[in-house]
């Protein structure tokens, strides 16, 4: 979906500071965090472990931190990474035990080469396809937007056991940029279902040279009400498929049961049965963004009560477009790496869906989304899945929708057009379903979220409360989030539109922010907002920048709940503070 911004014009009038303050604030410079392995406090539970390349031995260049659009080090996992020249390498040290990594990376435009695999000082005789042809995305049609989409992901079953400690150098034969290797001990392949049909005895070929789509719709015919088994193996789909219905497809594991299509499933009607797709990878060859192409791995409804997990979903426009009838959907322990806009997107009508424990990287629009569009989203939630680097929007979107959650999940790396968590009245089309009844957001850890807005000239915040088309109405309660040196505010309410429309109804309780580059509380529209427990250290200018724009649309009051510090200074005047690096 797109995620343009309206232009929001310059603020210009004074609001009003915290209610009763409660506590002194502190201000000092928020310095740029050192290099580390990625760890998630929130998030989900996943089969890898990642280290960052910042952290491992090179004799190559590291680049960042950098927050500025189209650098980048900007879209990297914690904003730095390392540039190898060709012949030079960087080498990581596991974790823990491991025979499988993949490796975030980027080359320059137009080229494509590998990286060599070395194991404790050894050749592993196998390499890593690297290549631009997923990256460099344009989308000049959203406002604000530039050249994004820099890094790409690559994968490789090393072929042996390894130990916690070994050691894994990559050696590059063309200049390539590594941001992150995750580690990976997988297991070996599922064996088929008792009475599944097999799609290989349907016709489909294994070595990914002849066109399986047939095979598959034979099989999914022949095996309603039962499996469809994907046997270890590569199968190319030359078209979508529809129909699927009362059906599971199942494969050995993501890893051995690969199909190679950029349409999987596309269907308009909606399944009256359940549908479950489980343990095997969809790999797609999408390299730019249209639109109005269902380039996608879900296109429409699987139909109530139906399950997705265990799926490995790459370079494809979306993981997940969802519409028509998903009542009591689960969608769990998926990866969804790679797609040129949304990894999924709630399209209205969701009820009860649940998508949990999912891993979602380097998104070229929202990483998840609720989009209450011709019928709302209703108590759905997203929880417990980490995200990291969506390089054009948010990394948690809610447009819309009545009683819904966003918990425990982690986000990180948020760039351009895009905060951690968007809780938003924005409506992008007709008929929209604002927010409404109770929105829950509870213990989320947002890292280094919120950026620069291009067509605003200052910035989203990491959580943004945003009446863009309508005031907020619905009760929002955020509890217990964990901020993490955010590029410039942790909170923001705003009126995106530049309309002044209000927020209300707001109540955090317990926050804990660690180094903002420019403000704790970032308000900028009229209405209101109780804080309790929100405790703050290393805020850069003040703790609060309140200047509701327009000024004849009232101002917004900051009610104090006891339990604040860190943050009571308030910013003088409406220019925007500059960022503390």
């Amino acid at each position: 979906m797109t995620t343009a911004l309206s232009t929001a014009v310059a603020v210009a009038a004074t609001g009003l500071a915290l209610v009763a303050p409660t506590a002194t604030a502190t201000t000092q410079a928020a310095a740029a965090a050192p290099p580390r392995a990625a760890a998630a406090a929130a998030g989900a539970s996943l089969p890898f472990r990642s280290v960052e390349a910042e952290s491992a031995t090179t004799n190559g260049a590291r680049i960042g931190p950098d927050y500025t659009q189209g650098s980048l080090a900007s879209e990297a996992s914690g904003r730095q990474a390392v540039r190898l020249n060709a012949g030079q390498s960087v080498e990581f040290t596991l974790p823990a035990a491991a025979n499988a990594l993949n490796v975030a990376y980027s080359v320059p435009d137009g080229q494509s080469g590998t990286l060599a695999v070395y194991v404790n000082g050894q050749s592993a005789n196998k390499t890593l396809a690297v290549t631009s042809k997923y990256s460099y995305i344009n989308t000049p049609w959203i406002a604000g937007a530039k050249q994004h989409h820099f890094f790409d992901n690559t994968r490789l079953l090393l072929g042996q056991n390894l130990a916690a400690g070994a050691k894994v150098k990559l050696v590059a034969s063309i200049q390539t940029t590594v941001d992150v290797a995750d580690f990976e001990q997988v297991a070996g392949a599922s064996a088929a279902p008792a009475g599944s049909v097999s799609v290989v005895s349907r016709g489909a070929d294994p070595s990914g040279a002849g066109d399986s789509t047939q095979a598959f719709r034979d099989a999914i015919n022949a095996a309603r009400g039962g499996t469809v088994w994907v046997p270890p193996g590569t199968y190319r789909l030359t078209q979508s498929l529809s129909g699927v219905d009362n059906v599971q497809i199942k494969g050995a594991g993501s890893w051995y049961s690969v199909i190679r299509t950029s349409r999987f499933i596309d269907q308009a009607g909606a399944p009256t049965g359940r549908v479950q797709l489980r343990d095997f990878a969809v790999l797609g060859e999408v390299t730019e963004r249209v639109d109005n192409n269902p380039d996608n791995f879900v296109n429409g409804s699987l139909g109530p009560n139906s399950v997705v997990a265990g799926v490995w979903i790459q370079h494809l426009k979306v993981g997940f477009w969802l519409m028509g009838n998903n009542t009591n959907l689960v969608v769990e322990n998926n990866r969804v790496l790679d797609t040129t806009a949304d990894g999924l997107n709630l399209n209205g009508g969701a009820n009860g869906v649940q998508v949990r424990n999912n891993f979602l990287r380097n998104q070229g629009d929202d990483a998840l989304a609720m989009w209450s569009l011709n019928s709302a989203n209703v108590s759905s939630t997203f929880a417990n899945n980490t995200i990291s680097q969506p390089n054009l929007a948010n990394g948690v979107a809610i447009y819309g929708g009545r009683d819904i959650t966003v918990s425990n999940n982690q986000i990180q790396d948020t760039n351009a057009l895009g905060s951690g968590i968007a809780l938003s009245n924005q409506k992008f089309a007709d008929p929209f379903f604002p927010l409404a009844g109770t929105i829950t957001v509870s213990g989320n850890t947002l890292v280094r979220t919120g950026a620069l807005n291009p067509n605003w000239g200052h910035p989203h915040g990491a959580l943004r409360v945003d009446a863009y088309d309508s005031a907020i109405d619905a009760t929002v309660n955020i509890n217990n989030t964990t901020f993490d040196n955010s590029p410039y505010s942790a909170f923001q309410f705003v009126s995106g539109s530049g309309t002044g429309k209000a927020v209300r109804n707001v109540n955090i309780n317990g926050a804990t922010i660690t180094k903002a580059g420019t403000v704790a509380v970032q308000a900028e529209t009229a209405g209101s907002a109780r804080l309790s427990n929100v405790r703050a250290t290393g805020v850069g200018a003040a703790g609060i920048y309140n200047c509701p724009y327009p000024a004849s649309s009232g101002t917004f009051t900051l009610t104090d709940g006891g339990g604040n510090s860190g943050w009571n200074t308030v910013w003088q005047g409406c220019s925007w503070p500059a960022r503390t690096p």
